[in-house]
């Protein structure tokens, strides 16, 4: 195993904060949001694809998506995919061009959505504890390997703590605002 790098255990933390920021930004809330989109895949050209490459999509309204598909002929395959991708959404269809009005959320749907969030918040932190133990474990093997002290080590332990701390406080906060958000309304 590697010597401890405690960059390297803050990028990963990072990035488990980042990705469940991806997370968290194709949950739906009552606003129309281009990301709602993103997991969208779309069967055209004899594979499946992502609607992005198919296809713009814009928020001309708080409560309309736009989605402009390129090619004529990929126009019901797209408003299938939307259909069935399990969103809620509705398209309208008006040339080349699919009108998504954004329904008012029920209560049950928006509590579905808080509990999806809180799993999504749970999986970040489960990630950002993987991190922690992997540092711990670098920073007792290389104390193992005498390449540093046993009160180095504690000391490492310790920023390692703080830093998953500090991470998950992070994550707490961002659940927070999105359950918020979602029951807002």
């Amino acid at each position: 195993m590697a010597k401890y790098d405690k960059a390297d255990l803050e990028r990963r933390m990072e990035g488990a904060v980042d990705s469940l920021k991806g997370d968290f930004s194709g949950l739906r809330t009552g606003r129309a949001n281009t990301t709602l989109l993103d997991p969208v895949m779309v069967e055209v050209y004899g594979s499946q694809m992502p609607l992005n490459q198919v296809a713009s999509v814009s928020a001309p309204e708080p409560r309309m998506l736009s989605v402009q598909v390129w090619d004529k002929s990929n126009v019901q395959p797209v408003e299938k995919a939307i259909r069935s991708a399990g969103l809620g959404l509705n398209p309208i269809s008006d040339g080349t061009t699919l009108r998504l009005p954004i329904p008012d959320l029920t209560e049950e749907r928006r509590k579905d959505l808080a509990k999806l969030a809180g799993t999504y918040a749970e999986n970040a932190r489960i990630a950002i504890r993987n991190v922690r133990r992997d540092g711990n474990e670098s920073l007792k093997e290389d104390e193992k390997k005498k390449e540093m002290s046993e009160d180095e080590r504690k000391r490492g332990e310790d920023e390692v703590q703080k830093l998953t701390d500090r991470m998950i406080k992070l994550i707490d906060e961002e659940l927070a605002r999105k359950e918020k958000d979602i029951m807002a309304q």
